[in-house]
């Protein structure tokens, strides 16, 4: 799938430079003459079909590969991990610190959702597109740091950090991290 997305790609970025750099010109010059060269037509299909090709493979790479709630993890079978963005918690002693767990995804919003936010974006007003995607962003981040602060055998993970960025677009990573321990 990877190698037809990829083919698909090459084909639009050559039908673009095509058409951009060899058919605009050709157009000014030949105003006048309303015969459209061969070349240029397999410019604008390549643009066409690559873009199409592109969309197809994604889309069926999704649906494949799609990430649901059930997949993650359950953060402890028997219990759950305490999660605090400070070093200490209050009435416990810290044990036994394990070390450093995390948790990471990439998301991003599809294409309408882009563009609605881009018109509220000149409106004004919540970008809720955005918005939900860092919620569940988020909450596919802890699910996974508490799967593996379950699985060391922690109790609890302080000094709990989220860090994000801008990947391309409108995609964003999110990473939280922090420190696992065990109490006495």
């Amino acid at each position: 799938m990877k190698t037809i997305r990829q083919i698909g790609s090459v084909a639009f970025v050559l039908g673009l430079f095509t058409s951009v750099f060899a058919g605009i010109p050709w157009g000014i010059m030949t105003a006048y003459d309303p015969r459209v060269p061969w070349w240029l037509r397999i410019a604008v299909f390549c643009l066409l079909g690559g873009i199409l090709l592109v969309l197809a493979t994604l889309a069926l790479e999704q649906r494949a590969h799609s990430v649901s709630a059930e997949d993650i993890p359950a953060a402890v079978p028997d219990g759950n991990v305490l999660l605090l963005n400070s070093d200490v918690v209050p009435g416990r002693e810290i044990d036994e610190i394990l070390g450093l767990v995390q948790g990471h995804t990439v998301y991003a919003v599809w294409l309408g959702k882009d563009l609605s936010a881009i018109v509220r974006l000149i409106l004004g007003g919540e970008l809720t597109e955005y918005t939900e995607m860092m919620g569940s962003a988020r909450t596919t981040a802890i699910k996974r740091m508490t799967a593996a602060a379950a699985k060391m055998g922690a109790d609890a993970v302080i000094n709990v950090r989220y860090m994000t960025t801008s990947v391309v677009g409108s995609a964003a990573e999110l990473l939280v991290y922090g420190t696992a321990v065990r109490f006495k």
